[in-house]
């Protein structure tokens, strides 16, 4: 079967199988849970554009991550709802994975190109009459918090993703793991090669994340009872993946030693994972390339045109539209009525501990102080899914929500998917992004905010390194001792923040639109050729799939 409706490009004709857990193409197709599945499909976009020969392999989700929605309290509530495609085609066939002693099927559907202009994809699925119950809710939610079920979904990912490939009769060159996901894929290419050396002639590796819960590990006989390695005996997958007596297997080590080459997703990143991994026997070289975004779908064409114009009237004149735009959900959400004159803040994306979606509230009497101002006010917004299991995550979530019913300059928002992002992206002045340092791989959701004209405001972690100048394109919180207490970080990043919110970008706003507006202009001009997806696309082949 021909899964390409469009002409490869001579420059891209190796063909790769991208294998990611989840992929953002589009608002419809609710498959993705964040920044994982966000970079994926801003990934396959720019194939599409660059007419590379690609392929994502991925789940199709039968309930998505979960629907944000609100209770009665108004705080969060996690709803799971059966979606249906009907713009997906089934590719009628399927492939049988032998999973905890028992075959299970998979069925394959397929996304063409001209659907969501992104690569083709083929969604894999148990949901199906075929199987029993139990192997039919293996894709049924992504990411589910029962670890027998995560360990069978990367089974069906890996394994029954390269099972589709070959009874397609799609001859892939290269198979590349975004993330340790798709692991179990090495051992249905050894049984086909039986040898690690042309096993890893054809595997590359992405790694995105330097915290622990992201370089997932079960034990190594858990993995074997449900067939993670695919037949081979226990002996054999410890030889092959040079493990002694370990009792656990993690994932991000194995996919380290079956790949001929590995990815960081930042400069930063390449450094922090090459001093992670330094002790790995047998780990194959890792290289960074940053993450980027797709132009084509992240920005706004109006704010295009009046940079590409230097029209700055036109450009301010836009952003108040777009403001308008997000206060109009705002509105809808909260009852809260914005001001497009004022000043907006937005922190938005995946609440996790390391990325303090709290740290603007750290002192929070400076925090109400200023939220209370008359002269030269200021918005925010938060937006963000926390993971529905993680009690933690979920309580940070509600207690803004609960501090927000007083203040009615703030707003915490549901619904966090692709288009409620591209809002947020496009209505804000300033995207805030506070992780602690060196914890943050890459971080993409600033690229966009920034390729709309909202201003980069971040501790310099991820991708901000390579990019900010203070003052000029950005605003970076200064660096701070990291080996002091978490208590003390932030306390001391919280005051560094504050007083740049309210010495510099407050006053800059207000008191010297045209400094302001030319910063907007800079952060456009500087972010979209460097960290548009078509490099990192192009980057991809050059580095990884054809040397």
């Amino acid at each position: 079967m021909i899964l390409h409706d469009y002409e490869i490009d001579p420059k891209y004709t190796t063909c790769v199988a991208y294998f990611s857990m989840e992929f953002a193409i589009h608002q419809a197709l609710k498959i993705y849970s964040g920044g994982l599945g966000f970079l994926a499909g801003s990934h396959m976009r720019s194939a599409y554009d660059l007419r590379q020969n690609v392929v994502g392999v991925g789940i199709l989700w039968s309930f998505g991550y979960y629907d944000q929605s609100r209770h009665e309290d108004r705080s969060l509530e996690a709803e799971f709802i059966r979606k249906h495609y009907y713009f997906l085609e089934d590719l009628g066939i399927q492939a049988t994975v032998h999973l905890h002693s028992q075959d299970v099927y998979i069925k394959a559907f397929y996304l063409p190109a001209n659907i969501f202009s992104s690569a083709p994809m083929i969604l894999l699925s148990t949901d199906i009459p075929e199987n029993d119950f139990l192997a039919r809710t293996i894709t049924h939610k992504l990411y589910d918090n029962n670890e027998e079920t995560r360990i069978s979904q990367e089974i069906v990912l890996g394994i029954g993703g390269v099972k589709v490939l070959d009874a397609l009769r799609q001859p892939i060159d290269i198979y590349h793991m975004n993330e340790g996901h798709a692991m179990p894929l090495v051992f249905e290419l050894y049984a086909k090669y039986q040898n690690m050396d042309e096993v890893k002639k054809r595997v590359v590796f992405t790694t995105h994340t330097p915290e622990d819960a992201g370089n997932e590990q079960h034990n190594i006989n858990l993995l074997h009872k449900f067939g993670f390695f695919d037949g081979l005996q226990l002996d054999t997958v410890r030889s092959i993946m040079k493990m002694e007596n370990d009792e656990m297997f993690n994932l991000t080590i194995g996919a380290l030693r079956s790949s001929k080459i590995t990815n960081a997703v930042s400069k930063m990143h390449g450094e922090v994972a090459n001093r992670m991994w330094l002790d790995c026997v047998g780990r194959s070289e890792i290289i960074h390339i940053t993450n980027a975004q797709n132009r084509r779908f992240w920005t706004d064409g109006g704010m295009l045109t009046a940079l590409d114009d230097h029209e700055d009237y036109a450009l301010i004149g836009r952003k108040k539209h777009l403001k308008r735009e997000l206060f109009n959900v705002v509105a809808d959400q909260t009852g809260k009525m914005f001001n497009p004159d004022v000043l907006t803040i937005v922190w938005a994306r995946r609440f996790a501990e390391y990325k303090r979606p709290g740290l603007l509230k750290h002192d929070f009497a400076r925090f109400k102080k200023l939220l209370e101002r008359k002269e030269k006010p200021i918005q925010v917004i938060w937006a963000g899914k926390p993971y529905p299991f993680d009690t933690n995550a979920v309580n940070a979530f509600n207690e803004l929500i609960h501090i927000s019913h007083g203040i009615k300059n703030m707003a915490v928002l549901v619904g966090y998917e692709l288009e409620l992002s591209r809002i947020l992206k496009k209505g804000s002045d300033v995207w805030l992004n506070t992780p602690r340092v060196s914890r943050e791989a890459s971080g993409t959701s600033g690229m966009t905010a920034s390729m709309n004209g909202s201003i980069h405001f971040s501790t310099n972690d991820g991708w901000h390194p390579e990019y900010a100048k203070h003052g000029i394109n950005a605003f970076t919180i200064p660096e701070i001792d990291h080996t002091t207490p978490i208590e003390v970080q932030d306390r001391e990043d919280n005051k560094n923040l504050m007083d740049i919110l309210e010495n510099e970008i407050i006053p800059m706003y207000y008191d010297h639109v045209e400094q302001w507006t030319q910063i907007m202009k800079n952060t456009m001009s500087d972010v979209i050729p460097a960290f548009d997806s078509g490099r990192m696309a192009h980057e991809y082949y050059v580095k990884m799939y054809t040397i």
